[in-house]
This record gives structure tokens, C-alpha cells and sequence, in this order.
């Protein structure tokens, strides 16, 4: 789902995959895959801040924002990157990065930084990057099934039913400053849950949007900052 254009090569690319399995009667299992493309040396400053937005689409769904929210919080949380909220940003920089008009190619971001009135208010609000984040959750699988009932002598549940998610969202970074796409960070996250009839149903829940904002956060902030993906898997941050 990447969607870099030009004929812009990668300095550095890393990727790395990632199996978790909950320790129960039944796992429940998620695979993480996260992927890096460096174009330009980052090093965010500490006055400067980063926006992130829903990459638009004309048709389709854009990025869910309770998933853009919990990146956002973690990021701000975890990386100490300040945060630009993006409907203040949206407003302050209305109407060249609504939905409809926002430029889609760094090419469109250079264009549209030569205008004195749109230079001037990225200078005032202090962002330096644009975070476009683009991607959903959604089921893949399902089968088995499961059945409850009550009777007079009580109730109870029986059968093995399971669904398996996947989480998959790129993120393009521009650099304002340089008008120019500094790279993306993309996470894909696939699990398995279950539900178990056994008298009384037992979930046995893969949170894969949940993991995939935690990685995405996480890969974010390593990569405004300039943090090597190599070295930080080496430590065991992602």
C-alpha cells in the first residue's frame, strides 16, 4: 500500500518480522511485520512538531481515527515528539489541507510552499513534518462455529468459533523544511482469536490494531528522531 511516487530510491531500507502468541489454553497469535524506506537524514528539534493526517481518498476508507488518535498519543508519549493536533491544523491551514484540496505528492507540498500565505503559517504553528497515514483494520477469515443455550437446568455454551484480523498501514513522512519526502514506515499486523464454548464462552482476543498503533508509534518516533531500525531492533525497542 505504499504510495511514494517519483522514481525516488531508497538509501536505506529495513524490515523485520515479528511472531507473538498469548501463553493459554488456546493462543492466540499475531505476526508483525514492519517495514522502514529512508530517503533523507531526520532529526526532529525540540521546538519543532510533527502533524499526522488521514491520507485522503476519493474513494475508499481513510485511516480510522481512533487508530489515528492512538498513535498520535503514543508518539507524544513514548517519543516525546510534540504532537500538532490535526483538525487545529487543518484550520490553521485552511482550506490547502482539507480532505478535498490537500496534495497528495511531494511534488504538490513543494508547489504549494512557494506560496508566501501557506510558508508563513507553517512557520507560525512550528510544524516540521506531515505524518500521511493510510491503511485500515479488517476481518480476512473466519469459521467454526459456536451455540449457546439455556434449559431448566441451566445453560451453557458449546463449539470452537474463530476469526483472524489484519492491520496493515504505511505512513509517508514530508519534510516541510526541505519540501520533500524524508521516507515511510509501514506495519502489518495478522492475528487469530478465538472464542471456545466450554460451558461458558472463553474469548481468547489477538488485539492487532492495538499492537499495530504500538509498533507504528514506536517506528515513528525512532524515525524522526534519526534512530537507526537496526540498532533499536538490536535492543529490543521494536
Amino acid at each position: 500500500m505504499a504510495w511514494m511516487s517519483g522514481s525516488i530510491v531508497s538509501a536505506r531500507s529495513w524490515r523485520a518480522v515479528a511472531v507473538v502468541c498469548a501463553a493459554s489454553l488456546v493462543s492466540a497469535c499475531m505476526t508483525a511485520q514492519l517495514e522502514e524506506s529512508r530517503t533523507m537524514d531526520t532529526n526532529i528539534g525540540s521546538g519543532e512538531a510533527v502533524v499526522l493526517l488521514a491520507k485522503p481518498h476519493v474513494e475508499g476508507t481513510s485511516a480510522e481515527d481512533d487508530f489515528m488518535d492512538c498513535v498520535s498519543q503514543k508518539m507524544a508519549r513514548n517519543s516525546g515528539i510534540r504532537i500538532q493536533g490535526n483538525d487545529d491544523f487543518q484550520d490553521q491551514m485552511f482550506p490547502w489541507f482539507e480532505p478535498s484540496t490537500a496534495p497528495q505528492r511531494p511534488e504538490g507540498v513543494a508547489q504549494l510552499l512557494t506560496r508566501p500565505a501557506v510558508r508563513q503559517r507553517i512557520e507560525e504553528n512550528g510544524v516540521r513534518y506531515i505524518v500521511w497515514v493510510d491503511g485500515l483494520t479488517r476481518q480476512t477469515d473466519s469459521g467454526g462455529s459456536i451455540s449457546c443455550a439455556i434449559g431448566p437446568g441451566g445453560g451453557g455454551c458449546i463449539g470452537f468459533g474463530w476469526w483472524e484480523k489484519e492491520s496493515d498501514y504505511d505512513a509517508i513522512v514530508w519534510d516541510l523544511q526541505e519540501a520533500k519526502s524524508a521516507g515511510s514506515v509501514s506495519t502489518n499486523v495478522t492475528g487469530t482469536s478465538a472464542l471456545v464454548g466450554a460451558i461458558v464462552p472463553l474469548p481468547f482476543i489477538a488485539r492487532v490494531q492495538g499492537t499495530a498503533c504500538d509498533r507504528l508509534a514506536e517506528q515513528l518516533g525512532g524515525f524522526l528522531h534519526g534512530v537507526d531500525p537496526t540498532v533499536a531492533a538490536a535492543a529490543g525497542t521494536y
